[in-house]
């Protein structure tokens, strides 16, 4: 039988499935179904940076900055005394969750400023987490905020939250940086262990009933992963730090592309939640299905084999891929 096992954030793990964060990480009961159905580890559900407000009251300028500087903005987000679980609640939530399951366990902050952050990141690490997820949700929209800023903002956050814990640290990025691979790059130099691609940003709606701006959520599908894994085959054998795909995972072609573009695991939530814990289990079995059909060995042979530094054509990657593309359309 092929050999699945696969390595993150210096974490062995028997499989590249892992749980990204998402509301069946909120029972204990859900996540040993996901450990039984074959996840390999799971990311909890974030703590946000606004319940660590409302219990510590250090939120910084940042997200006053973020909400368009005017504190109306701030009645937009839900009474975070209410939503999800507080801050307090979290940290136990990750005791019982690690004296449940065997896989490991990886708590998540999700936020943009220091405040309250690094208290939070030792009490995770002292509740027994193997590792943290930095899940940094920053919308710069004041029209004063730099690009330089924000990038500066994200490498102060990593530094300052590496240098209060030893367990590793991950940071989860969103796409819209100038040049991804110099941002990758600061972050491998200010410590991060490992590189989440990508966040998935979630746009308001109109509702032209109501004419109000609503919140809008869609379950990811398979057509966005070609973002993830175009960046993360750019970027495999040039920085430290793991890369972890996440966003557009549903299937096991999907997991097997994600470990040919250099990723150390994939991670999922939208297939579970639509069609079921149990679709993991279906996953690992596809897995192993092809990987025998295809004489693979184990998931290390095959990590990066589908790179820029790997294929015999590594412009695929770069704007030569962007022409050819325009210039195959035919018109019927």
């Amino acid at each position: 039988m092929p050999d699945l096992s696969t390595t993150y954030l210096g974490l062995k793990l028997k499989n590249p499935l892992v749980a990204s964060p998402s509301p069946l990480c909120q029972e204990v009961g859900r996540i040993l179904e996901m450990e039984d159905a074959g996840i390999a580890a799971v990311v909890l559900h974030s703590l946000f940076e606004e319940q660590i407000d409302i219990e510590s009251r250090t939120l910084d300028q940042s997200l006053s900055s973020g909400a368009e500087s005017y504190p109306e903005a701030l009645s937009y987000f839900p009474d975070m005394s209410q939503y999800n679980i507080g801050a307090d609640a979290y940290v136990e939530h990750i005791r019982k969750v690690k004296q449940a399951v065997d896989i490991p366990v990886i708590g998540s902050l999700n936020g943009v400023s220091t405040g309250g952050w690094i208290r939070y990141a030792k009490l995770i690490e002292q509740a027994g987490a193997d590792a943290l997820e930095l899940n940094i949700y920053f919308l710069p929209t004041d029209g004063q905020t730099s690009s330089a800023q924000v990038e500066q903002m994200y490498c102060d956050l990593v530094s300052h939250v590496k240098a209060s814990v030893r367990i590793p640290v991950a940071i989860k990025l969103g796409p819209y940086f100038s040049s991804i691979p110099e941002m990758a790059h600061r972050l491998d130099k200010c410590g991060a262990d490992g590189l989440v691609m990508f966040n998935r940003f979630y746009q308001p709606d109109f509702d032209l009933e109501a004419l109000e701006v609503v919140p809008s959520l869609e379950l990811s599908n398979s057509l966005e992963l070609r973002l993830r894994l175009h960046w993360v085959a750019v970027l495999f054998g040039k920085i430290k730090a793991d890369m972890a795909i996440t966003g557009g995972v549903h299937t096991a072609g999907d997991v097997l592309k994600s470990m040919m573009a250099g990723a150390r695991v994939a991670m999922m939530t939208s297939a579970l939640l639509r069609h079921g814990i149990e679709q993991a289990a279906r996953i690992a079995k596809d897995l192993v299905e092809w990987m025998e059909k295809n004489e693979y060995e184990s998931i290390r042979q095959m990590q990066g084999s589908m790179s820029a530094r790997s294929v015999a054509h590594p412009e695929a990657f770069h704007r030569a891929n962007y022409v050819r593309v325009l210039s195959s359309y035919a018109l019927s």
